[in-house]
């Protein structure tokens, strides 16, 4: 088969649908119609049924022993919202403190910031120069006046798997909430909110072959009982945590998306993991300098941030235009500031505006793995021969000792 340009490599951004996916979400737009809310008629029967199905394929996937721990939202920003935002208010009597840490997702940062505002405390953890929180961090943190700790599964832009059975251990003995952000990890690495002991898991459907516009929120309902103040009101949907219509076909799509994953998730995971290393090798045997962001096998299968010296990120994206990714310059692409991740793990400017992340998934090829390390390896040379700071590198001058002169 001829390769097809550009070259998908922004699997952490959002994935394509997985067609067995989409045709199991399909009658539900045109025959299948009813809203599940309706209970005194065949249609919105057959809705509701479809929706308990998928509840109990994401049960399936987290671990979750009772479906109906499983409140579906809009998406993993939502869900993010719901749970910080749900146990502060719920909690607040007990306490006002919360601890999170410097890498997550705006969607869990953004919205501490905001509780702070309203009078909340929140202690963002640092994390090691490899992207990973230290256990003993958190348990320095926790005060008798924490009510909830918040720590993604994995990170979205160096792929860290964070030591999450660690921290629950933490938080089960102190009677503190557990959170996470599981979005990017989910399927990919091993998962499962009994052995981690979380209480809300925050999850999307986009990043795992399922539509966007639909997610989840875990809620533990027994050992312990999680609950939270709802943000939407209106007609007491999903259990009385999230008002709204349900979105019957995204959720099936997403029921399908998730079980698709608990059947065929290890094994894609390990075909996926080594074509990320074949990637790795052949940038590796073709280029110097090259920097890996973030922990070396505690990763994402298809992850690889690397950071290319001498060459500017944005240029480099520029050059290789067929082939999609992401630059080191924050999430927010409209902004020209390095990642706030890779700073945080101790990153210089240089560095972190040099690096490009790579998101292998379900449909890459090993054809496009080397496509993809021939043409980035072209333009790294490309570009590094018009830059007087390799010239000077490969010279053997110290950078870090010459003395620029003023304008």
């Amino acid at each position: 088969m001829a390769l097809q340009l550009p070259v998908y490599m922004d699997y952490h951004a959002t994935t394509p649908a997985d067609p067995r996916v989409v045709e199991t979400m399909l009658p539900y737009f045109t025959e299948k119609f009813g809203n599940a809310a309706s209970r005194n008629h065949a249609f919105g029967w057959t809705a509701e049924e479809a929706v308990s199905v998928a509840r109990e394929q994401v049960a399936r996937l987290v671990g979750a022993k009772n479906p109906k721990e499983i409140v579906f939202t809009s998406g993993a920003t939502e869900s993010d919202n719901l749970a910080i935002k749900g146990v502060a208010e719920f909690y607040k009597d007990k306490g006002n403190h919360i601890i999170t840490t410097t890498i997550e997702h705006k969607a869990v940062l953004d919205t501490c910031k905001r509780l702070e505002k309203e009078g909340f405390e929140v202690t963002y953890l640092s994390v090691g120069k490899d992207g990973l929180v230290d256990p003993d961090d958190v348990k320095n943190a926790l005060t008798d006046k924490t009510i909830l700790v918040s720590v993604m599964l994995a990170n979205n832009e160096v792929g860290t798997v964070q030591p999450l059975e660690e921290i629950g251990a933490l938080t089960r003995a102190r009677g503190v909430l557990f959170h996470s952000d599981a979005v990017q990890g989910l399927g990919k690495v091993p998962f499962d909110v009994e052995r981690m002991n979380l209480d809300l898991v925050s999850i999307t459907a986009h990043k795992m072959y399922g539509p966007k516009g639909v997610g989840a929120l875990y809620v533990r309902r027994s050992k312990p009982r999680v609950r939270i103040t709802a943000m939407l009101d209106g007609g007491g949907h999903e259990f009385g945590m999230r008002s709204g219509t349900l979105n019957v076909p995204a959720i099936v799509g997403f029921g399908k998306a998730a079980q698709i994953l608990v059947e065929e998730g290890p094994a894609e995971s390990e075909r996926i993991r080594k074509q990320r290393d074949r990637l790795l090798t052949r940038l590796e045997g073709q280029l110097d300098e090259l920097k890996i962001n973030g922990h070396r096998e505690k990763r994402l299968p298809g992850n690889l941030n690397i950071s290319f010296a001498f060459v500017e990120g944005e240029a480099l994206l520029m050059a290789i235009k067929d082939v999609a990714c992401s630059s080191g310059s924050a999430c927010t692409s409209a902004s020209l500031e390095p990642s706030y991740v890779l700073h945080a793990m101790g990153i210089g400017d240089d560095l972190a505006h040099s690096s490009i992340r790579f998101g292998l998934g379900r449909f890459t090829t090993d054809e496009e793995v080397d496509f993809v390390a021939d043409l980035v390896s072209t333009k790294v040379k490309k570009l590094r021969d018009m830059s007087p700071l390799y010239e000077m590198h490969k010279e053997g001058i110290d950078l870090q000792t010459v003395e620029w002169a003023a304008h």
